[in-house]
């Protein structure tokens, strides 16, 4: 099976277009349209996309602009799968890295979290005063990010809001980041656990501000020349491309060359020194700025940079992507298939296996063209437009569990024996067969009862010794005890005898007198 990378992108009719918007999915490398789902109208932020994996296939989903409904869609087939009513209509949509939970926003600042497989509404809270125009989730699920027209970005732990003794309070936050001054546009979460990851917020006020979210302050703020619309940070955090709408994409590198005291090229991180580390990406140096300036000529609307890194890709307002070399800026290609349309969303994922109109890539090798309905698409329920505490008590969750195939050894034939005989090769190489094993066995048991013999006589040499010794210190102890006995002896009978003689003189003393 080859791993081959594709590009998922969301169009809404532009200003001057009409009709309904696409989910198009294209390859990364000649541009070719593999799959489109129609009859969606998915806003900037409003699409999220849970990739085929772990046996079970993949969906999308595509928060409406202009009414409240929220379309689901499948790899498997090229029709609406489901159609979802929302409490209210979203202006932002997030979904975990591992499908599980799903965010929306509202213009009146408000976040709804849905379990996906069950529907269950577990907490919905006023986060914001004004619209919330992006929300992200950390790599591993732990915290959910939002920014919003008020300038702020807030920070949720997951936690907290799925705590069931929680239900009954007001959500907390788990920090505020306000050091924005106008509407937060785009948010980007790095790599690592959460609070050890590093955050990316860009606004209209002309900045990218990196923040640490284990200390909740500033680290780094960089000023651009024009309002930023959208970012994308590379994976390696070595470097991110910043977007506004005049079509300059500004390519910011987060380390620098310096020399040492040894005179020595030596590479240090930039910034890092709090809120009073103000970088101008224009002023640094103009002749080295121009170089990591790409020109795309119109509006950009979104962005986002390939799983190896290499490329970038660049959505316009005109329906164009194009696709850059990272290292070169060159433009690589350009996709005009969706010309005349807005690009809300784009992405990059694997090739789902369950894609629809394409060869089949189940472990059977005689597999049909329609194997791939033997991969279970991971369950979707309807969103609970209210919070309901007995549905949640009850949680039930629709759960298909992927299907195993009795024919898995046509594709993966590996049998008990083919192991043994593998491993026999590669512990014992020099073994010929059968017989040179059974010989090599022997002999090695042989070597080990010899050994154990050896092993045994030096014991016994060893306790032997250990036995003269002990009773060599023992006799001397005894000897040495009697030695001090017989002294202590001859002196007692030394002081009677001087005794008796003092005595005897002062008698004598006496019968003079």
């Amino acid at each position: 099976m080859h791993l081959n990378e594709s590009i998922l992108c969301a169009t809404v009719p532009s200003a001057s277009g009409s009709g309904p918007g696409t989910l198009s999915l294209h390859d990364i490398q000649t541009g070719t349209s593999l799959a489109s789902w129609k009859q969606t109208s998915a806003g900037t932020h409003c699409t999220a996309a849970v990739q085929s994996r772990d046996g079970q296939g993949g969906f999308m989903l595509a928060a409406q602009q202009d009414k409240s409904i929220m379309n689901v869609y499948n790899f498997q087939k090229d029709q609406l799968a489901l159609k979802i009513v929302l409490p209210e209509k979203l202006t932002a949509v997030a979904v975990d890295p591992r499908g599980k939970y799903c965010a929306g926003a509202t213009m009146q600042g408000r976040i709804f979290l849905w379990e996906i497989a069950s529907g269950i509404m577990f907490n919905a809270w006023d986060a914001h005063y004004r619209q919330i125009n992006v929300l992200r989730f950390t790599q591993d699920a732990a915290a959910l990010l939002a920014g919003s027209e008020d300038s702020g970005v807030s920070v949720w732990s997951i936690p907290r809001l799925l705590d069931e003794t929680l239900q009954n309070e007001l959500p907390t936050s788990y920090c505020n980041f306000t050091d924005h001054t106008l509407s937060v546009t785009d948010i980007v979460c790095g790599v690592g656990a959460f609070p050890s990851c590093r955050i990316l917020t860009a606004s209209t006020d002309h900045t990218v501000k990196v923040w640490d979210p284990a200390s909740k302050t500033l680290l780094t703020t960089f000023y651009f020349p024009q309002p930023i619309t959208c970012i994308a940070w590379d994976a390696t955090e070595r470097l991110f491309f910043a977007a506004s709408e005049d079509g300059s994409i500004h390519q910011v590198n987060l380390f620098r060359q310096r020399e040492d005291k040894y005179s020595r090229a030596a590479m240090e991180a930039v910034g890092g020194a709090g809120v009073s580390d103000v970088i101008r990406i224009d002023s640094v140096d103009p002749k080295d700025a121009r170089k990591r300036l790409i020109s795309v000529g119109e509006a950009v609307t979104t962005m986002t940079m390939s799983l190896s890194g290499s490329m970038l890709l660049a959505g316009t307002a005109s329906g164009l992507i194009h696709t850059y070399d990272i290292a070169s800026h060159q433009l690589l290609r350009t996709l005009t298939s969706h010309k005349g349309m807005a690009i809300t969303h784009i992405s990059t994922m694997l090739r789902p296996p369950d894609l629809i109109g394409h060869i089949s890539l189940t472990l059977s090798s005689g597999a049909t063209a329609d194997g791939r309905e033997s991969i279970p698409v991971r369950p979707v329920a309807p969103f609970q437009r209210i919070r309901d505490v007995k549905a949640r008590e009850a949680h039930e969750v629709s759960l298909m569990l992927p299907h195993n195939s009795t024919s898995t050894g046509a594709f993966f034939s590996y049998s008990r024996e083919e192991l043994i005989k593998d491993h026999a090769f590669f512990v014992q190489p020099s073994a010929a067969g059968p017989e040179a094993t059974g010989v090599s066995l022997q002999s090695r048991v042989s070597e080990l009862e010899s050994e154990l013999t050896r092993l045994r006589e030096q014991l016994g040499k060893a306790k032997g010794i250990n036995d003269v010794m002990w009773e060599t210190v023992v006799q001397r102890m005894i000897a040495e005890g009697r030695e001090k006995g017989n002294e202590k002896e001859s002196s007692e009978a030394t002081l009677e005898t001087s005794a008796e003689q003092a005595e005897g003189g002062r008698r004598r003393k006496r019968n003079r007198t």
